[in-house]
């Protein structure tokens, strides 16, 4: 009876103190070891995990909890980690097929080099509202215009903080967003309702990023056509160079206005792509084809830069970044199952008392999710749950809610270097997130203008027991 008595134990709670002690201990041995030391990601987060699970198990906590917790931050991100693999897929086949190379060319034809970084923006945020998708647009149109600026020497960095920036932003105002659906959702309200709401931030966040690359683009180098013309000789030797290729490009916007999840969107996108590549090409194998999917393409040219640029993509390329995912997710399980992160969060909607105090601790929230869990859809989900009842104490328009946790939670995922987010971004086009982190205005800005437009919302039911106390 008394063996029965101690396995039935109730398991440990975390006071707001040791819960904060706790998050700070995390981002002191993350920030330490991959900002100051400049790690890659994986091995912290590992450590991270471990000690964290070790402390969870010597403060009272069973292994069982401790392994659910972890089952239960991966299941969160089951859908992300297919995503990524497929995205590997789409952009190997997107090379094959002639896709990405036709972009790059038609892109030098176009574009100059004093509006490159404008244009590039520009054109990332349409994209990015048409698919809905950041991490498409920065997969097909990003390493395009990597490909581009490398040509143009233009830092790599700023280059790929404008991409980011655009997709971004295209994304978070995009009906076919997951992220901009969600947040909706957590506030029960239209799409539309949240996206009109989105347009006070978001709008302002763009044109002050249009303004800035245009400025930073004008201190830009003259550099020598004959580079740009030896690139585009190089890709129409070396691929197919034709309207034809871009064909893949109009099948993704098609499913994705039909509203086709991502998952198979991707899929059928490769698919139609490899089929593209081997109609123009029908000597080549099958085996070749799944090695591409699994290997990536690897480019032939002869041109140094180009073979650079375009061997890239497959299954394989996206193992790594897979990695540190999953160790982010089962940090951020255990942060959860501990109960960690809503101690944070009940404290904090405990003393929010004015409209901007409640915006101020939503953005804070959001913010503390991305650095801790580094998965954005929890950076919407756990703050809006929250602090949703906050907002109606207050008699605000649950679109001030929304509006945050996309702008604070969906878009500042993109300038964590360890979350889902920024880990793709880097994987993708194959940079340090630390790079272009400093050059992706657009997540700052919205983030900002967010809590600053709140701080300017009436509260009705404040003003009407103010108005009574007089």
């Amino acid at each position: 009876m008394n063996s029965l008595k101690k396995n039935n134990h109730p398991e440990p709670t975390f006071s707001f103190g040791e819960s904060l002690i706790v998050l700070i201990a995390i981002l002191c041995i993350l920030g330490y070891l991959i900002i100051f030391k400049q790690q890659e990601p994986q091995a912290p987060l590992f450590i991270a995990f471990t000690l964290l699970a070790v402390y969870g198990r010597l403060r009272g906590f069973k292994w069982n909890t401790v392994m659910d917790g972890m089952r239960e931050g991966l299941r969160a991100g089951v859908d992300p980690l297919i995503i990524f693999l497929s995205i590997g897929v789409l952009i190997a086949t997107w090379i094959f097929s002639g896709t990405i190379p036709t972009i790059m060319y038609f892109g030098f034809e176009i574009i100059s080099v004093k509006f490159f970084l404008p244009t590039v923006f520009i054109v990332c945020t349409l994209v990015g509202v048409a698919c809905g998708s950041s991490f498409t647009t920065v997969s097909t149109m990003g390493i395009a215009f990597i490909g581009i600026g490398a040509t143009l020497k233009i830092n790599p960095g700023l280059t790929a903080g404008v991409i980011v920036s655009g997709a971004f932003c295209g994304s978070n105002i995009s009906p076919l967003s997951g992220t901009t659906n969600l947040a909706a959702s957590v506030g029960k309200i239209s799409i539309y309702e949240h996206i009109r709401a989105l347009m006070i931030t978001d709008i302002p966040a763009w044109a002050i990023c249009v303004v800035l690359y245009t400025v930073l683009g004008l201190n830009s180098h003259n550099v020598s056509l004959s580079a740009v013309h030896k690139m585009m000789h190089g890709l129409a030797n070396g691929f197919w160079i034709s309207g034809w290729a871009l064909l893949p490009v109009l099948l993704l916007i098609v499913l994705a206005i039909l509203q086709v999840p991502a998952i198979p969107s991707l899929g059928l996108g490769s698919l139609f792509a490899a089929a593209l590549g081997w109609f123009h090409a029908p000597t080549t194998s099958i085996t070749t084809i799944t090695k591409t999917i699994m290997m990536g393409y690897v480019s032939h040219t002869g041109d140094k830069t180009i073979d650079t640029l375009l061997s890239k993509g497959g299954i394989a390329s996206m193992l790594t970044s897979l990695a540190l995912i999953i160790f982010a997710l089962a940090l951020g399980g255990l942060l959860i199952k501990f109960n960690i992160i809503n101690a944070i969060i009940n404290h904090l909607s405990g003393i929010v008392k004015t409209p901007g105090r409640v915006t101020l601790a939503t953005a804070i929230t959001c913010i503390g999710v991305n650095l801790t869990v580094g998965e954005h859809y929890l950076a919407i989900i756990l703050p809006g749950q929250s602090f949703l009842r906050a907002f109606d104490n207050l008699g605000l328009k649950r679109k001030f809610l929304t509006r945050i946790l996309n702008d604070a939670g969906a878009a500042v995922n993109a300038i964590v270097p360890w979350s889902v987010s920024g880990v793709f971004i880097a994987g993708t086009l194959q940079i340090n997130p630390l790079q272009f982190i400093p050059w992706a205005f657009f997540p700052f800005l919205v983030t900002i203008l967010s809590i600053v437009t709140g701080m300017f919302i009436k509260s009705p039911k404040r003003a009407a027991s103010q108005a009574a106390a007089a």
